[in-house]
């Protein structure tokens, strides 16, 4: 099997299965995929190795996780994984877990595999990290802990739009009551979320209350547990909104251990939109927040700047949209 073969295959000249292979940017994301069914169909394995050498790159790129085992990441992977089969390319997974010394071997990792940009996907990252990636030139894209410049971008989300969202429609329910579970707060993005909860009561006119605020881990049984302390305080809630979609799951479950009826006696918020969000009991009112857009932006993002070595990183705004189902109504009377 040869190079030819593919070529006849996909219908296409040699040099641009080649070009395609090597990762060129100048294949259109529509022939690297008619090259990548060729390949496919007739079981062709190009010598990775050797188009390594040969060019200097070794078209394979570095997704950094936080927690493989929470639904929102395997569908981030996904995304991202779709989009460098397109062009052409590999991706090795990390997973930090959250934690710092993991995050260390994962970047050493990508270092040892020679990759030719980091997707670093996570809350959490330290500086001297960030110069060992950088010292070596290899381009980096964070998920809104990253400070745009040369082969650097960043991805916000925009969490206060998404958070308002939810907020708007519980107080255009009815409901004044509401109460937050949030994530662990050394994480940078549920920070984020809980000020964003904050400021959005106090634009639609609601005080927030302190003892309406509970701690979750961005598990379900953190949900869960954060669900049960809510439900000992003198003054019920009558909305909860939770900093994920586990968060809200575990809620949920407390609260049908409870007898305590959704939505017509509590309604439920979540943020991220996972794909089980859908199929809850009841289905999951939601922020929905796009892995497809992070992933395919994050791409992209580091494919650029491997054209454009000196190109300043760019900063893409990702914006979240509320997905109304069937855990939230208006408060009993």
């Amino acid at each position: 099997m040869n190079i030819k073969e593919v070529a006849k295959r996909a219908r296409l000249s040699t040099a641009t299965v080649s070009r395609t292979i090597n990762g060129s940017d100048k294949v259109s994301p529509k022939t690297a995929l008619r090259v990548q069914r060729a390949i496919e169909a007739l079981n062709y394995y190009p010598n990775t190795n050797a188009r390594a050498l040969g060019s200097g790159r070794s078209r394979l790129y570095g997704l950094i996780i936080s927690d493989i085992t929470n639904p929102f990441f395997p569908e981030l992977v996904k995304g991202f994984d779709d989009v460098a089969i397109q062009h052409g390319q590999e991706v090795i997974i990390a997973n930090t877990d959250y934690d710092a010394k993991r995050m260390e071997i994962c970047v050493l990792r990508m270092l040892g595999r020679k990759v030719d940009g980091v997707a670093i996907m996570t809350s959490e990252m330290d500086a001297h990290l960030v110069h060992r990636l950088k010292s070596k030139n290899i381009p980096m894209v964070f998920l809104d802990t990253g400070t745009p410049g040369p082969g650097i971008s960043n991805i916000k989300i925009d969490y206060g739009a998404g958070v308002d969202q939810a907020i708007r429609h519980l107080v255009s329910l009815g409901h004044k009551n509401i109460a937050f579970i949030s994530g662990p707060m050394h994480l940078a993005s549920a920070k984020a979320r809980y000020d964003a909860f904050f400021e959005s009561l106090k634009r639609n006119g609601i005080k927030p209350n302190p003892k309406l605020i509970e701690q979750g881990d961005h598990h379900i049984d953190g949900g869960g547990m954060a669900m049960e302390r809510l439900l000992q305080q003198p003054l019920r809630p009558t909305a909860v909104l939770a900093s994920n979609d586990l968060t809200a799951i575990g809620a949920i479950g407390a609260l049908h251990e409870h007898k305590i009826r959704i939505p017509a006696e509590m309604s439920v918020i979540g943020f991220d939109d996972i794909h089980m969000s859908a199929f809850a009991h009841p289905p999951l009112t939601t922020v929905r927040l796009s892995r497809t857009e992070i992933a395919t932006r994050a791409f992209h993002a580091l494919y650029a700047a491997l054209q454009d070595p000196a190109a300043i990183g760019a900063q893409y705004t990702v914006h979240p949209e509320l997905i109304i189902r069937k855990s939230t109504s208006a408060p009993a009377r």
